[in-house]
């Protein structure tokens, strides 16, 4: 059985300097910590609800 689950690729591109504590956990749970760094994650409603948190800190593309 595979596994064909939808990815998202995700980036830091405003800086979480000053921002609310709760919108940094968001960052912090998406596995960013640099500015422009780049990860893929899965796409469920969880990472779906961290994105829509912190959506005006990040550039969004799926895969």
């Amino acid at each position: 059985m595979v596994d064909n689950k939808r990815q998202i690729k995700v980036t830091l591109v405003r800086s979480p300097n000053g921002r609310l504590a709760s919108h940094k956990a968001c960052l912090a749970g998406l596995g960013l910590r640099r500015m422009h760094q780049t990860v893929s994650v899965e796409d469920t409603p969880c990472t779906r609800g961290m994105i829509n948190k912190a959506y005006y800190m990040l550039r969004i593309e799926e895969e």
